[in-house]
C-alpha cells in the first residue's frame, strides 16, 4: 500500500524577543502534507515572487501548513467562507 502523505518534523526556537525578555521556548512537532514541501520551496523560490529567499520560505511554509489544515478540515464551519478564496488564490499562485 502506497503512503498518501509525506511526513515532516519542525523545530521552532525563540531566539530573541522584542520586549527584551529572555527567549528560550521551543516547539517541536511532526506533521503530514500531501505535497513534497522541498519541491514547493524550490518552485516558489525560482518564481522570484519576493525580494529574498527568507520571505519565500516563510510564505511557502505558512501557506502549506495552513492549506493542509484547510484540506483536512474542509467541512469545518470556520473555513466555510475562506475555502473559495483560497482556491482562487492557489490558482493565481500556480499561474505565476
Amino acid at each position: 500500500m502506497e503512503k498518501r502523505n509525506n511526513r515532516y518534523h519542525i523545530d521552532l526556537k525563540e531566539l530573541e524577543l522584542k520586549d527584551g525578555s529572555i527567549a528560550g521556548k521551543n516547539l517541536s512537532f511532526e506533521f503530514e502534507n500531501h505535497d513534497d514541501l522541498f519541491k514547493i520551496f524550490y518552485l516558489i523560490k525560482t518564481k522570484n515572487l519576493f525580494e529574498d529567499e527568507k520571505t519565500s520560505l516563510e510564505f511557502t511554509l505558512g501557506l502549506k501548513l495552513f492549506t493542509e489544515v484547510l484540506i483536512k478540515n474542509k467541512n469545518h464551519p470556520l473555513f466555510e467562507d475562506l475555502s473559495p478564496a483560497i482556491s482562487e488564490f492557489m490558482k493565481k499562485l500556480k499561474s505565476y
